[in-house]
């Protein structure tokens, strides 16, 4: 299907960051975003994109009291011939659906969805950097506005796209990949089986920030989450999915207790390490396991993936007051091998045989 949007442009252009090695991340905003609403009864309609700007929102929207939103996290590339390209929209649709399907928002058909991030993107090409390291990050969004205090389903909803140009999301990678320092979270908990994990949703993030507040505490950048049962088996680090190389086997938490956001950086990583050769595992793996495996010289790499940072080396867990050393603390070759390809394929100075990159026709609409 093809969609034709409304374009209103802004009469107050932004001024463009002029130091693109200093972009940091979602620090800038571009000139436009795009709007759609829905009804109950009538669907999604309305499509446009508008000037950024801030937006009315009645003080009793079911959103600010009951949290009723989701959203998802992308990134559009400048190749080194000028060409834009998104890195698996197709995925970041799909998982919207699921985050829905949980929170029951109606859902955005593909199409539609990757459509209107096109739509945006084409209004401010001008903005995706170029300088290496950087890309034009994307945030499609959807929350609920019904004025209500009924705890149910809101009847109204509003769909955007606002736009930043980034940098690394840690500023110790400006210069390349580094590794930080992890804090084992043996107190909190970011998800249980039944709850929200496996969704976009803002809930999950704002229920952590009490960990990593507690992480800071011990000099550490983010919080490695353990199950919400036991308290022993690892799930995710900080925001992003957790790798772990132990005598050359590559383990991840696996997606079945739908405590686990389902990554599209996970995902493509581990079809890499696959097509690789490489063993890879999809199971449980106890935070015991991993601080004998650091004792025995075993451990020999930690990785979390995500779309902000795509992959974040770890270097050292800090564990009921005992730090445990992966290998020699330093940037691992499989976290270096993975990065490079992932990057490349997403900036076009590696060929993408995997067949992931979506490019922008840059003609507007």
């Amino acid at each position: 299907m093809n969609y034709n949007f409304p374009v209103t442009r802004t009469k107050n252009p932004k001024p463009r960051p002029q130091d693109e090695t200093k972009l940091g991340f979602a620090k800038y905003f571009t000139d436009h975003m795009f709007v759609m609403d829905y009804d109950e009864g009538q669907g999604w309609h309305d499509g446009r994109v508008v000037p950024h700007e801030p937006i009315l929102i009645e003080p009793a929207s079911c959103v600010l009291h009951y949290a009723q939103m989701m959203f998802e996290g992308m990134k559009a590339y400048r190749k080194p011939d000028g060409t834009i390209q998104l890195f698996r929209p197709d995925m970041n649709a799909k998982r919207m659906a699921r985050s829905g399907e949980r929170m029951c928002i109606p859902e955005l058909p593909e199409e539609l969805f990757i459509a209107a991030v096109e739509a945006v993107i084409k209004e401010d090409i001008d903005w995706v950097p170029s300088a290496p390291g950087t890309a034009l990050y994307i945030r499609p969004y959807v929350f609920g506005d019904d004025v209500s205090f009924s705890v149910l389903p809101a009847q109204h909803y509003r769909f955007m796209v606002i736009l930043s140009p980034t940098g690394s999301y840690y500023a110790a990678n400006d210069g390349g990949l580094s590794t930080t320092r992890i804090f084992v979270e043996d107190e909190y908990i970011r998800a249980a089986p039944g709850g929200t994990g496996f969704a976009k949703c803002g809930g999950n993030y704002g229920g952590g920030m009490r960990a990593s507040r507690k992480a800071q505490k011990y000099q550490c950048k983010d919080v490695l989450w353990l199950d919400a049962y036991e308290h022993k088996y690892v799930e995710e680090i900080g925001t992003s999915n957790a790798f772990f190389r132990i005598n050359d086997e590559i383990i991840t938490a696996p997606l079945n207790s739908g405590t686990i956001l389902p990554g599209i950086t996970r995902d493509s990583v581990i079809q890499l390490l696959t097509k690789w050769g490489m063993k890879v595992t999809q199971r449980k793996l106890s935070i015991d396991e991993i601080c004998a495996a650091s004792k025995d010289g075993s451990l020999q790499e930690i990785f979390a993936t995500g779309t902000a940072a795509v992959i974040s080396p770890i270097g050292c867990l800090n564990y009921m007051g005992n730090d445990y050393q992966v290998a020699d603390g330093e940037v691992g070759p499989v976290a270096q091998k993975l990065y490079d390809t992932l990057y490349g394929i997403q900036t076009g100075t590696v060929e993408d045989f995997m067949g992931w990159t979506h490019t922008i026709d840059i003609k507007k609409q």
